[in-house]
């Protein structure tokens, strides 16, 4: 029986593959537009000789587009910059931020796209709402209108022509564009943008606002208002980016003229010494502001009428101020002017008025700088008390480290230094020795917060104490007598304390029960504390 025999190895002829080879997409298509295909390639079998695998991938595949990187100019930051900072000034009727912010956009990117970056005079060059105004008002539709007047002249010819290097990486769709197209109405495919400077630029809302197509949109329809309204809102947004950023106090915000007053010094020719103060709303007249000779005489006017037995102090105050306006209107800054602030200080310190010192203290602190004279020292000094007082401890840093072992060598500031750092070690014994001893004006800043260092000590105190005798109370919280010391206790309700005891050596002798009231002076310590009236900064 013969079997049949099986050949291992046989040659066949080739088949062709069951699927047809298609090469890799390697750029990003707009599938919004029909997709010509290229037809598969025939089998290996049946192709022809004469195409090379060269050819093929030059068939097949398209071609790609490098991305070009903009080089941004450090002009053209400091205009993105400038762009950005000038939305919190105030911008025109009819214009929001997310205009201003998408014509940037679209400025930067048509210029950047065109590698002409360089050649824009960026600090002369308008800022998006004055582009946008020009174009609600039909006189420019783009960057490009009279372009001319911002670029920057070169004498070579090669700088002129910043794309012909890089032409032949450009697409067909930005071979057609022209200089007089928008750059809003430029289509450009996605994969040929790069980042621009400006849309790394993080704005105050930190995203895009929904109604930024829709401004867009709307700026390219005619506009709603009338030509001479528009023209008006021109004229005044030019004349408020104008202004210096330190107006005059006559100067409103809401004045729309367009009177071109000067802010010269005025000299005044008024011989009054008595003046009220009123403020001001427009540029004051010379006839109603008194020359220096004159306020000399009105200060020790006034001065005589403090020290007389009749004060008015809201008589006081009211020449005083404009007194002072007299002198801003005037820009006098010398030693009277010195002499003029200082009196009004103390006199505002007498009568606890702290919205006033602060003002004239704040004067002080910038005459002071100039060397004008006066008593730095002492008013250094009402500055220490005045942050003890608030309990400012970040001003109080601040203000010793800027002390020179000069100034601590003044006896007022001396004296102002041993009180903070009596308080801030604890010592009520050393702090009311210290205001018993104050200097010039100081006692009446320390008036201002001496009740509660007492509720503070008595705190201390009643946890140290069963008894103590009144008489020992009131020379160690710095009363004048017993019955000072007695008022005290009874403006905080806790007279009861205070009881009369008989002894034998020194007869009738007043004493405070301290058993048991260590959580009611707590209490009134951190009432006292919570409570600081703070009227004015420095």
């Amino acid at each position: 029986m013969s079997m049949p025999v099986t050949v291992a190895w046989q040659s066949r002829a080739p088949q062709p593959p069951a699927y047809n080879a298609v090469p890799a997409r390697t750029t990003l298509a707009d599938f919004s537009r029909p997709i010509h295909r290229t037809p598969p390639p025939p089998p290996l079998s049946h192709r022809p000789l004469s195409e090379s695998p060269s050819q093929e991938a030059s068939v097949q595949t398209p071609k790609t587009t490098e991305k070009v990187k903009v080089a941004w100019t450090d002009a053209s930051k400091q205009y993105v910059a400038r762009a950005i900072a000038s939305l919190d000034d105030g911008l025109p009727a009819g214009i929001t931020k997310a205009d201003c912010a998408a014509k940037l956009k679209s400025t930067m990117n048509y210029f950047g796209e065109r590698n002409s970056l360089h050649t824009v005079d960026w600090p002369n060059y308008p800022l998006p709402q004055v582009l946008l105004l020009g174009e609600r008002m039909g006189t420019s539709s783009n960057p490009t209108e009279s372009i001319s007047n911002y670029v920057i002249p070169s004498s070579d010819s090669t700088n002129n022509q910043p794309l012909a290097s890089s032409s032949k990486r450009k697409s067909q769709d930005m071979d057609g564009l022209q200089p007089s197209s928008s750059p809003a109405k430029i289509s450009i495919p996605p994969w040929q943008k790069t980042n621009s400077l400006v849309d790394r630029i993080s704005f105050a809302n930190g995203q895009k606002d929904k109604r930024t197509k829709k401004n867009a949109s709307a700026a390219d329809s005619p506009s709603k208002f009338d030509s001479t309204d528009l023209e008006k809102r021109k004229q005044r947004f030019q004349l408020g980016a104008a202004v210096s950023k330190t107006t005059p106090p006559w100067k409103s915000s809401r004045n729309d003229s367009d009177s071109e007053e000067s802010d010269a010094p005025i000299v005044g020719t008024n011989q009054s010494l008595e003046k009220s103060y009123l403020r001001l709303t427009s540029r004051p007249k010379a006839e109603s502001v008194r020359p220096q000779h004159v306020l000399e005489k009105t200060l020790d006017m006034l001065r005589q009428k403090w020290k007389s037995e009749e004060k008015n102090y809201n008589y006081i105050c009211n020449q005083f101020k404009s007194l002072r306006q007299d002198l801003t209107v005037q820009h006098i800054k010398n030693p009277f002017t010195v002499r003029v602030y200082e009196t009004h200080a103390r006199i505002a310190l007498e009568k606890e008025d702290l919205g006033e010192y602060n003002q004239c203290q704040t004067q002080l602190r910038a005459l002071y700088e100039q060397n004008l004279g006066g008593h730095p020292a002492e008013f250094l000094a009402y500055r220490i008390l005045y942050f003890v007082y608030t309990c400012n401890k970040a001003d109080m840093n601040d203000l010793l480290a800027e002390l020179t072992p000069a100034d601590k060598t003044q006896d007022a500031v001396k004296h102002a230094l041993a009180v903070r750092s009596s308080l801030a070690l604890g010592n009520y014994h050393k702090f009311f020795k210290l205001y018993l001893e104050a200097p010039n004006m100081g006692p009446y800043l320390m008036d201002m917060f001496v009740a509660r260092e007492r509720l503070s000590a008595l705190a201390n105190i009643s946890k140290a104490y069963m008894s103590i005798s009144l008489r020992f109370l009131t020379d160690e919280l710095g009363f004048m007598n017993a019955d000072e010391c007695r008022a005290f206790f009874e403006t905080y309700n806790v007279q009861h304390l205070i009881e009369e005891k008989v002894d034998e050596k020194t007869g009738k002798q007043s004493r405070v029960n301290m058993k048991g009231s260590a959580a009611l002076f707590d209490k009134l310590r951190a009432n006292a504390f919570s409570k600081i009236d703070i009227k004015g900064q420095i």
